[in-house]
Order: C-alpha cells, then structure tokens, then sequence
C-alpha cells in the first residue's frame, strides 16, 4: 500500500508534467515551479486557496507573499502552527499577472486537489476566497450560492469517500491587504478552526 507522501508524490510528477495545461507554457517561459502544497499529510485542517501567486510560482510554497504572512498571522491568533494543516492551491500553476483563474484551468487542475482531500483526509476544508469556496462547495453538492461576503465563517457538513468532512468558505487574505477590516472578520472566521484540532 503506497504511503500518503508517495501518493502525493505522484500528483506532484503529473502536475510537474501537465503540458496540456494553458499555463503550462507560461511556467516556462518564466522558470516557474507549480505549487503544490505543503504541511502536515494527516492534517486535521486542509486550507485550499486559489492560484499561485508571483511568490509561490518562484519558490514552488503556497502562500508564501504577502497574504501567505496575513495566513501565517491568523493561524498563529488561534493557536495553531502552520506545520500542523496543509496548505494548497485548486489550480496548481500561477495564471499570467495573478489574474483570476478561468473555469477551465480549475476543471483541469480540480481532479488533483481532490485526489489530494481523498489522501490527506482533513476534518475540515477551509476555501480562501470565492473561487475555491465555491469549488469545494460544488465538489460536496453544497447548494448555496450566495456571494462569500454572506457565506464567510459558515460551516457546512458533507460526507466525503472517508467520512464526515465540515466546509468553511473564508475570505481570501489577500483581501485583508486591500481592506483592513476584513483582517478582523478573518480572525473571528478563523477561530471557528480550532475546535477541529
């Protein structure tokens, strides 16, 4: 039976492979790496955010800019290290100028983010930003379609391959950049995590 690291292995070789991809020619052309993910393979919390940014492309880390310092900071206000969840992207390449990914990068890119929920198996799945809380809540046929300023710090239980899974849409942190009173409702959006540990 292969290890979840070796599972997670295999993802990172198709993905490093992908040439079919739309973004693939842009990694090259600009010595990028695709992000994969990094932290704890049996985290309790799994924290999937959108695209890559120019940070994560040049190093191959998720969150590792400017909103990757706000991620750090929130975890850090409830107690939690960063080691101890695991942290992704749905699309695992950076789009052109931190654009928005379009629909078909995230149906190419989504059947790697979920093969990577099926292996790490997290209690809860925490969506930064509207993209990816609305993947995840499509993925467990969550019906709700109201905008992320209504959604944020809601959780909702589905049933996924290994059991129960909770899903928490968030706001991105990036949005705490722009807006600094969004940095308050993420601390308060984040404190619903800890009873996950």
């Amino acid at each position: 039976m292969p290890s979840k690291t070796d599972l997670l292995k295999g993802i990172r070789d198709e993905v490093w492979a992908l040439k079919d991809s739309p973004l693939y020619q842009y990694r090259i052309e600009n010595k990028n790496f695709p992000v994969l993910g990094e932290g704890s393979h049996d985290a309790h919390i799994m924290l999937v955010g959108e695209a890559p940014g120019k940070n994560e492309a040049k190093t191959g880390r998720p969150f590792c800019g400017a909103a990757g310092k706000i991620l750090d900071e929130l975890l850090a206000h409830i107690g939690i290290a960063r080691a101890f969840v695991y942290i992704t992207n749905i699309v695992k390449d950076r789009p052109p100028e931190n654009r928005d990914p379009f629909p078909d990068e995230i149906a190419l890119y989504g059947p790697f983010l979920d093969r990577q929920i099926d292996i790490i198996q997290p209690k809860v799945l925490a969506g930064l930003g509207r993209f990816s809380s609305a993947y995840l809540m499509q993925l467990f046929h969550i019906n709700d379609t109201r905008p992320i300023s209504s959604l944020h710090g809601e959780i909702f239980e589905a049933t996924a391959s290994y059991g129960t899974v909770h899903i928490l849409p968030l706001y991105h942190p990036a949005a705490a950049i722009y807006n600094q009173s969004l940095k308050d409702t993420l601390k308060k959006d984040f404190a619903v995590l800890k009873k996950f540990l």
